[in-house]
């Protein structure tokens, strides 16, 4: 997802001002941020894709904060994964940005979005962070992440799973370990918590806890990108793709046939 250096005279940058755009769910959301803190956000929930009202949402936050396109520093965009037709709007959008004014951009995992929020102060937090998103069809989109320091370091790769799978998954990684499951919807995992209340009685008990964060994801996509911009890693505009974990419905039909 990375490239070391874009474009090649780009620096690393210290102060900035952030434009960061999800629009990989119903939930969508803008947010601009100078450095780390955040200066204004805009998100609605609506049954349709946040692609759809992106824009007017846009010129509303920039109006109001008093900035042009050229102001910003870095743009930042969820990479996924999401919708379908929301990622391929959002990443369009912020990779013609930064060709336009010839400003970085960067790409941010969803998840990482949701696990950034878990316990971000707390010494004790746990080792393991399970961000989970909804993937429809009775299915999640999660990753496991470990903390190392103040970071979160991807273990393994985004999947979609059942939630039984899911919960088979946490019993092989995270037996013996302190884990948290970050959602912005506990209702995501019902099916499986009986599962887990079966489990804390057993030889290797697993220590699972619900953390409910927010939806509205561009603050911390925001932030991820700026961290990821301070240590020189930014997204190649031309080659910035989305991470749709699991093919579209199209894909599967054609299969099929």
């Amino acid at each position: 997802m990375f490239s070391r250096v874009w474009p090649r005279n780009c620096p690393i940058l210290v102060h900035v001002l952030t434009l960061a755009l999800d629009t990989s769910s119903l939930v969508g959301s803008l947010a601009v941020l100078r450095d780390h803190t955040l200066l204004g956000v805009i998100s609605t929930s609506s049954d349709e894709n946040y692609s759809s009202r992106m824009f007017r949402h846009l010129e509303f936050l920039l109006r109001d904060l008093a900035l042009n396109f050229a102001d910003f520093d870095l743009f930042s965009v969820a990479a996924g994964p999401g919708s379908f037709t929301g990622l391929r709007v959002g990443l369009t959008a912020a990779k013609a940005w930064s060709e336009v004014y010839r400003k970085p951009v960067v790409g941010v995992s969803a998840l990482e979005a949701v696990a950034a929020q878990s316990f971000p102060l707390d010494p004790s937090r746990p080792e393991f962070v399970i961000p989970i998103l909804d993937a429809r069809r009775s299915q999640l989109y999660c990753a496991f992440y470990l903390r190392t320091g103040s970071q979160l370091k991807l273990d393994g790769a985004e999947v979609v799973l059942s939630p039984d799978e899911l919960f088979a998954e946490i019993q092989k990684r995270c037996a013996n370990s302190k884990a948290v499951i970050a959602t912005s919807d506990p209702q995501l995992i019902s099916a499986a918590m009986s599962r887990f209340e079966n489990s804390a009685s057993s030889p290797s008990a697993l220590s699972i806890i619900l953390q409910t964060v927010s939806g509205v994801l561009a603050p911390s996509i925001g932030k991820l990108a700026i961290a990821s911009a301070q240590r020189g890693q930014f997204s190649n505009a031309l080659t910035l793709d989305a991470n749709y974990v699991r093919r579209s419905d199209a894909e599967l039909q054609l299969k099929g046939k």
